[in-house]
């Protein structure tokens, strides 16, 4: 069975003690792991750290090893702009990016979005997705975490955020996906850098549309059938990574 992973938000080096953080302490307790366990510590700027496991009192101490240069991330940037769903479809999203191994999630309050979020509201909503990064990047390997930003227009995150070629989700399209991709003018532009767009229940407003054509986003179809918003940027990275090779 695999070591035990733990995210812990402060900096780590090789070769310390220190007192585990009451997030982290907590898990291991739930966990029931005893004195002498092995465990891996990473903080979410690359690579991870072995530790053996220590209490004191009521508090945890892990005394870490060499750093393991480990990397298990996608071979280009890959941004997710999507669409904010309603009720809690978001989480199971920001989850699987991190396992498919998306860089950035970007949540778009767009014009038919239905879960619109502001004040406190806001701020527990971003602190519960950045629990589940971690959470996710803990149980998959990664040792870098996936970004995410406040929600926002999608004018505001095109102006922002949109990395390399810009990819939008759109039934109607011409262009299908693998078609687009294979297209060397394409591979150009992507230059291991790629945003892809997915629009909300009830899709992209003729406004945002607009906006996505002002800022060079190419529309491409995927597939016959037309997926629900918390199932289509998801195949998406699925299908794009490997269509890439990344």
């Amino acid at each position: 069975m695999a070591d035990p992973r733990f995210y812990c938000p402060e900096p780590l080096s090789a070769h310390q003690t220190l007192a585990l953080p009451n997030s982290v302490a907590h898990h291991i307790r739930v966990r029931r792991l005893e004195a002498g366990s092995t465990i891996i510590l990473f903080d979410g700027r690359g690579g991870e750290l072995p530790g053996t496991l220590d209490f004191h009192g009521k508090t945890a101490c892990v005394t870490l090893g060499e750093l393991h240069p480990k990397e298990c991330e996608l071979a280009g940037e890959l941004c997710l702009f999507q669409g904010l769903p309603s009720g809690d479809k978001m989480d199971w999203v920001i989850e699987k990016a991190v396992e498919l191994g998306v860089s950035r999630i970007v949540p778009i309050s767009a014009h038919r979005s239905i879960l619109k979020l502001s004040g406190p509201r806001l701020e527990k909503r971003l602190a519960h997705w950045a629990g589940i990064i971690e959470s996710a990047s803990e149980q998959c390997g990664r040792n870098r975490l996936m970004q995410i930003s406040p929600p926002q227009t999608l004018e505001e995150a095109l102006n922002a955020r949109a990395i390399g070629e810009r990819l939008l989700c759109d039934p109607s399209a011409s262009d299908d996906l693998e078609t687009h991709l294979s297209d060397s003018t394409c591979k150009a532009k992507i230059d291991r850098a790629l945003t892809l767009l997915v629009g909300p229940e009830g899709g992209w407003s003729p406004e945002e549309l607009q906006s996505c054509s002002r800022n060079h986003a190419q529309g491409i179809r995927f597939g016959t059938r037309v997926l629900r918003t918390e199932t289509a940027g998801l195949a998406l990275v699925a299908a794009t990574t490997a269509l890439l090779r990344w």
